[in-house]
C-alpha cells in the first residue's frame, strides 16, 4: 500500500480555525505539489481530507475527487489516520491532506515504530510504502518533499 500525508498549504491566521481559508501564497503551494502529484501519483489513489477549508482548498488544486473524513480533523489522531486508510493492508493508494502535529506523529510512528512529535512542512508531502521482505513487513520512505522544492 502506498500512504501520502500531505500537510494544509499556508492559511490564514484566525478563528474559527475550521474556516481558515488559504493564502494567495497557500494556493500557489498547493497548486506546484498538486502539478508535482499529478505527474507522480500511485495508481487507483483516493484522497482523503479533514473537513476544515484550508485542508479541503489544499486538495481541490489536486482533484475535486476527495471524500471528507470527520476524523481526519485537527483534533483527529494518528489511530484516526490508520482506521481512515486502512494501512498498511489496503489494496489502494492513500492519500491524506490533514494536520500537524498528528501527520508528523504518523510519519514517527511508520519510520520508528513509535509516535513522536515530528514536523511535516506547511505544503510538504511524506510518501510511504510497505513491502514484504524475506517475511518481514516493512515501512519504506519513497519521498518527503516540501513544496518548495517542486
Amino acid at each position: 500500500m502506498d500512504l501520502l500525508l500531505w500537510r494544509h498549504t499556508e492559511a490564514v491566521e484566525g478563528n474559527p480555525d475550521h474556516g481558515r481559508e488559504l493564502t494567495l501564497r497557500g494556493h500557489k503551494q498547493a497548486d506546484k505539489m498538486a502539478a508535482w502529484l499529478h505527474k507522480n501519483k500511485p495508481k487507483r489513489l483516493k484522497v482523503l481530507v479533514s473537513p476544515t477549508v484550508r485542508t479541503r482548498q489544499t486538495a481541490n488544486a489536486f482533484t475535486e475527487d476527495f471524500e471528507i473524513v470527520s476524523a481526519l480533523g485537527p483534533e483527529g489522531s494518528v489511530a484516526d489516520i490508520l482506521a481512515a486508510t486502512g494501512w498498511p493492508d489496503s489494496s489502494s493508494a492513500c492519500l491524506v491532506v490533514g494536520h500537524q502535529p498528528t501527520l508528523g506523529r504518523l510519519a514517527a510512528l511508520l519510520l520508528s515504530g513509535s509516535e513522536a512529535d515530528w514536523t511535516v512542512k506547511k505544503g510538504a508531502l511524506w510518501w510511504f510504502t510497505n513491502r514484504v521482505r524475506n517475511g518481514e513487513t516493512q515501512t519504506v520512505l519513497r519521498a518527503a518533499i516540501p513544496h518548495d522544492l517542486v
